[in-house]
């Protein structure tokens, strides 16, 4: 099966909604990318797909992304210097942490959703929405080989 097929049609709308409506309240910015698998260490592999997917070319450097590789049950976050000199330090393990608790539990979707809210609570927090705010990232899931 095909890493697109791999969501649901449901599972997809979970995402992107969950994407949508944390940028309703931020200037921030959220994507997820999914793929099959991952060669390497997740870390470097998130910060490859990072910058080929334009996320450091915000103007507030404050856009975050969710990685997974599901056949390697790989995931990783990656926040942009602008968001990471804000958070707390241990932010973006805690939230990986609660991912993976679900993820775990094959609640793929339902994961990466809580995951983008407790994201978008502190890009709120550090980056609130302005009324010129333009949304400057896809909300749609992307997806690699």
């Amino acid at each position: 099966m095909g890493v697109h097929k791999f969501f649901t049609e449901q599972d997809k709308l979970q995402i992107t909604n969950a994407i949508r409506v944390a940028e309703t309240n931020t200037s921030g910015e959220i994507r997820v990318h999914a793929e099959s698998h991952c060669a390497g260490d997740v870390l470097d592999r998130a910060a490859y797909l990072f910058e080929k997917l334009e996320m450091h070319k915000t103007e507030l450097r404050n856009g975050v992304l969710f990685y997974l590789a599901v056949e390697d049950r790989k995931f990783a976050i990656l926040g942009d210097a602008g968001i990471n000199q804000k958070v707390p330090e241990n932010f973006w393990e805690s939230t990986k942490d609660v991912v993976i608790t679900k993820l775990k539990e094959g609640l793929y979707a339902e994961a990466l959703a809580d995951g983008i809210v407790m994201a978008g609570e502190q890009l709120k927090a550090h980056f609130p929405y302005q009324k010129d705010d333009v949304n400057e990232l896809s909300d749609e899931i992307s997806f690699g080989k």
